[in-house]
């Protein structure tokens, strides 16, 4: 059993989780086998996010004054606090997977940066790719461009290998051609109207 000070330091690292989180959910792991609770936990941590369950009494005291307080002041059975601090999608979808196999991991409510977030919202958010999702697009988008200029390298190799000619002017000209025939073509019309006059 907690005595008061062990309390009150309890109270003080929810406080500073709250108000250092970027999102802050709220759900429960009570009744869950423990093995499976261990589970739960680790994916979050490694998600950069942390799970709390602790006395209902403690979570009011804690978000007392914050933007959580609200999440907070009328709970009632068992409940966790799953704080992200980085990747909201990572956590929120960590405790979406739990949820598919444990029904008492279900979303109570929660927060994104300050901001009060429906169930649906939430769930939204469990849905969109996680930060390393988001990083990898970004680099594959980045890299394109270098990849298609190393292919045609490749392949302008390949021709010299093989003993092709290049004629380096022969695709610059095309455009060059084309952009002069387009030229040509509206100062022909206006001959042809001066004429009509």
């Amino acid at each position: 059993m907690l005595n008061r000070a062990d309390k009150e330091a309890l109270v003080d690292g929810l406080k500073k989780d709250i108000e250092g989180a970027r999102a802050v959910f709220l759900t429960n792991l009570i009744g869950i086998p423990s093995n499976d609770s261990v589970g739960i936990r680790k994916e979050v941590r490694e998600a950069q996010g942390k799970i709390v369950v602790t006395r209902n009494t403690l979570f009011r005291r804690a978000a007392a004054g914050t933007f959580a307080e609200k999440l907070c002041e009328e709970l009632k059975g068992p409940h966790a606090l799953a704080f992200a601090f980085e990747d909201a999608p990572a956590v929120a979808k960590a405790l979406k997977k739990a949820g598919e196999e444990f029904d008492v991991v279900e979303f109570k409510g929660g927060f994104l940066n300050g901001e009060e977030l429906s169930i649906a919202d939430i769930k939204a958010l469990a849905d969109l790719p996680s930060r390393e999702e988001m990083l990898g697009t970004l680099l594959a988008t980045m890299n394109a461009p270098v990849s298609a200029f190393a292919r045609l390298m490749n392949q302008l190799k390949d021709k010299v290998e093989a003993g092709e000619s290049i004629t380096p002017g022969a695709a610059a000209d095309a455009p060059a051609e084309e952009a002069a025939a387009t030229e040509e073509a509206p100062a022909e019309a206006a001959t042809e109207e001066k004429t009509e006059e």
